[in-house]
Order: structure tokens, then sequence, then C-alpha cells
């Protein structure tokens, strides 16, 4: 037999044990849950390559954060699909946009929980691109003031917190200018700050409704292959006064997420994006996984890689399993 000095198994011999020497532990605070709104009333329609994932109208999704707060979530974040569209995404930062008012009907209802509002125009433009665009190309300064005028009408129906997601940029930098000069410098701002052109997006074009009607958005969103442009844009929006910087997709790119958390002194986000989820999902209705497992498992390894946050279809799913 051999003299074994060091046996780690000694240490994950039954599961109190274990507990006692995890490294990396999720909590309820971790979770950000993503919700679309939709015009109507009573409005809950599943979105077919999200199962357990809807677009609810305003009256529905008030319901469902009071009830995901009763159970533990304690901040969400909303993305919106609205009435109809244009060139110049006027729904994105309308006083009464579908966002705006479903702000101020969950900020009544369930004034405790941190709302966070998605800014970018994708979702309003008649286009389905992220910017103001003429003679074929997206504009980058030129979007600037939309983004702006959107995340100032967000604060003002009542969010905590914007995410600016077009990559265009300088927008960090014109949010918080817009927030600031209009007394709201206490808003915080989480930069969609390593935002990649993935493939992984598909399912929640179908949610939002915000799949380009040409080309597509490599012209601005990140390059899969290129890490060290990651920090680059990730120091960008630090210098710019973001609050909070995001990576995303999260799994597909947890070295990215490594090096940001290692990097910056910032809370770091990362978002379990549609596809990611609905990788899952699939796998499990076809009984080749264990949905619970492989969930937990997944939302491990993006807090082990250095998220303090982490927006997931599955916020509500993994607050109930924590809690039992």
């Amino acid at each position: 037999m051999p003299n074994l000095i060091h046996r780690p198994r000694r240490l994950r011999k039954n599961d109190a044990l274990r507990a006692m020497v995890r490294e990396a532990r999720l909590s309820r605070d971790d979770f950000v849950l993503p919700l679309f709104v939709c015009p109507g009333t009573g409005i809950s329609r599943e979105i077919s390559s999200m199962p357990g994932v809807y677009n609810l109208s305003v009256d529905e999704v008030t319901k469902e954060v009071s009830a995901a707060y009763d159970g533990g979530l304690r901040s969400v974040i909303l993305f919106g699909l609205p009435a109809t569209k244009d060139e110049l995404a006027s729904g994105a930062f309308a006083e009464d946009g579908i966002v705006q008012r479903a702000i101020r009907a969950i900020r009544k209802s369930t004034p405790e929980i941190v709302i966070m509002a998605d800014t970018c125009l994708c979702e309003y433009t008649s286009h389905g691109h992220c910017g103001v665009v003429r003679e074929g190309e997206v504009l980058n300064d030129e979007s600037l003031e939309l983004l702006a005028r959107t995340a100032l009408s967000q604060t003002e129906a009542g969010a905590d917190v914007v995410a600016p997601s077009a990559m265009m940029d300088g927008q960090v930098g014109a949010i918080r200018e817009a927030l600031d000069s209009s007394g709201f410098e206490h808003t915080a701002i989480m930069a969609y700050a390593v935002k990649y052109a993935s493939a992984f997006y598909g399912p929640f074009r179908e949610a939002a409704d915000s799949a380009p009607t040409f080309g597509d958005r490599r012209a601005y969103q990140m390059d899969p292959p290129n890490a060290r442009e990651a920090m680059r844009e990730a120091e960008l929006d630090y210098s710019e006064g973001a609050d909070i910087l995001m990576v995303k997709p999260a799994t597909v790119y947890l070295d990215i997420l490594k090096m940001v958390r290692d990097r910056f002194d910032l809370p770091v986000a990362a978002y379990h994006v549609s596809g990611e989820y609905a990788l899952i999902k699939a796998a499990a209705q076809k009984g080749w996984i264990d949905e619970e497992r492989v969930m937990m498992e997944t939302l491990t390894s993006i807090k082990r890689a250095g998220a303090d946050i982490i927006l997931t279809y599955y916020a509500r799913e993994a607050i109930r399993l924590l809690a039992g």
C-alpha cells in the first residue's frame, strides 16, 4: 500500500464536508431575471425556442415580478416589444413606452426590487439594428443621442440601473453625461462592455422580435476570436464611468470573464444568454441530461470564473433550489 500523505478525498466524503470547503458559492443575490414586456392585457405567451420564458403584458409582468420577489429574487432586467417600430426607435425613449410603463408598474407593486432596463434600440427600430441607419450603415455618433435619451427616459420612469447594450463606441460616456446633467448621478450603469457577435442569441431574437432586416451586427459587436480587444472594450467603459462591467455570452466566454475579473475592480456581470438556456432545455426535454444538475453546474462555472452578477432565465429555478 502506498503511503499517501495527501488525500483530497478526505474532504469529499459527505455533503457537510463538501459544503464546508466549497470555493464558489451561488446565492439568490447573484441573479438577475430577464423579462420581456409586450403590449396588451392579460398576455402570457410562451416563446417557442425558450420553454418556460414568456412575453408578458405589463399587468402580467407585474404579477410575475411580485411572485418572483416573494420567492427570493432581488433583481430583474426588462426588455420591450413595442406596438409599433420606426427608423429612430422612438418607442425606446417614449415617456409611455412599454418598458417605461412596466418600470412604473413594478416600482409600485414591488418597490424593493432592483429594476434594470436594457438600453438599446434594436427592439424598437424598423430595421432591427442597434443604432441609426443611413444608406445601409449603422452610424455610431448619431446613435449616442438616442441611447442617452433612452437611458434618461428609463431612469425617469424609476429604473435603478440602465444597461447599454448597443456596442456603440462612447455609449457609456454619453449616458453618464446625460444622467448626471439631469440630476440622476446616482443611477448606475451596467455596461455590456464585452458583447460578442454570437450565434447564441438566436432565441432572444424571437423573444424580443429584434432580428435585423438586413445584414448582421458584426460591424459593432465583438469578433468571437478576440480576447485582447475585450480588455480594451472593458477599459473604455470603465474610463467612461461604468459601474458594472458585463461579459456576454457567459459560458463560452468564461476565459474572457476571468480576464475581466482579474483586471478590473468593478463588479462584473455575465449574461447566460438565450441560446445557452435553450441548449440545456432542449437536451433535458430529450431526457439526455439532468436539467437541474446541469443548470446549477453551469451557473456555478460562471460564478467560479468571477461573475458577481449572473443574468439568467434560470434565476427563479436556481433560487428555489438554493433555498431548498
